[in-house]
């Protein structure tokens, strides 16, 4: 696989691997069985991946991106330049993978897909015109600890805000994450067992081995000592 330009070489990330509470992109089936063994350039793949990222996640009818949309996503253009973005898009565009609708902001593209084909006709046939909408990227980070606990444990009291900031203070936010993945494992939507599952990582050493066999064995696992009194309680 080649490269589009000279993109920089750039530090190898030291990635922990991925967690149970992020959201995943879909990828239709054919981008892998037709397209990728097709696809020899890194600056082509990127742009298509990125487009299905950014566009997965928009609301409305009208998902397009303008080519400044993606030029304004620091992140994504971190070591490459303006012209590698334009001949990636380009060369998508030429293969069918994306559909590009002429505008003033240097052109609108969509993915193609029913949705994307009738939104890109309709654009460039002057029936529809392109909706300005918010340069709001998806969010990259760890989600936040307080969204992560109103998404799968229940409403944020003030009461549970300070005890999610104390926590945040005492684990990494990987911690707090797999540990609600791994209560969520054995359908225990309970803080207070989060925080137990923490503190045990905590005082006898984190063994992901020995995690997921308790995963396997559920609640019973936890049915007595330090457990017990949480799995009932609601808080």
């Amino acid at each position: 696989m080649t490269n589009t330009g000279q993109h920089k070489c750039k530090k190898m990330i030291d990635f922990k691997g991925f967690t149970s509470s992020e959201s995943f992109t879909r990828l239709p089936s054919s981008f892998f069985s037709k397209l990728l063994k097709e696809m020899d350039d890194l600056g082509e793949l990127k742009v298509v991946l990125y487009l299905f990222w950014r566009i997965e996640q928009m609301e409305g009818a009208q998902r397009v991106l303008s080519r400044g949309d993606i030029a304004s996503d620091e992140a994504f253009m971190s070591g490459w330049s303006a012209a590698e973005l334009d001949a990636a898009l380009d060369k998508a565009t030429r293969r069918g993978i994306v559909l590009r609708a002429e505008s003033d902001a240097g052109g609108l593209f969509a993915l193609n897909t029913p949705r994307g084909r009738a939104t890109v006709e309709a654009l460039n046939k002057g029936r529809l015109t392109a909706a300005a909408h918010p340069n709001n990227l998806p969010p990259r980070d760890v989600p936040n600890i307080f969204r992560l606990y109103e998404q799968n444990i229940g409403a944020l009291t003030p009461f549970m805000a300070d005890a999610l900031k104390d926590a945040e203070k005492e684990y990494s936010a990987e911690w707090i994450e797999d540990a609600m993945g791994e209560a969520l494992k054995r359908n225990i939507r309970n803080w207070k067992y989060i925080e137990a599952i923490l503190k045990g990582w905590k005082e006898r050493g984190r063994d992901e081995r020995r995690d997921q066999k308790d995963a396997e064995q559920g609640p019973s696992r936890y049915g007595g000592g330090a457990f017990a009194e949480y799995i009932d309680d609601g808080t």
